[in-house]
């Protein structure tokens, strides 16, 4: 197990971890990101993975990517997305971990 991180070096980071947790604390947004921790996928594999609408995924596709949290590549008609910052991956992780079903 890790050490806690010091409140002061948390300090430093304290609006990007504010900012990330702000980005991830719609449903539909997580559950893009849990999505994507399996690795790259196109809108279609999102979309049947999450069971979020389209069009909603779309505009929260945008926002992760806005916030620099997942790039877009375009292959022939498909749109593929993946996390372009671990950090994104460590706390989905996390999140799984500490919400999972016990055994």
């Amino acid at each position: 197990m890790s050490k806690p991180m010091k409140i002061a070096d948390l300090k430093v980071h304290a609006q990007d971890v504010s900012a990330l947790l702000k980005t991830l604390s719609h449903a539909n947004r997580l559950l893009i990101a849990c999505a994507l921790t399996e690795g790259e996928k196109n809108v279609s594999q999102i979309e049947s993975d999450t069971k979020v609408p389209q069009p909603l995924l779309s505009r929260d596709l945008g926002r992760l990517r806005d916030a620099g949290l997942i790039s877009a590549r375009r292959e022939s008609k498909n749109v593929y997305y993946s996390i372009t910052d671990p950090r994104l991956s460590q706390l989905v992780n996390a999140l799984c971990n500490a919400f999972a079903p016990k055994k």
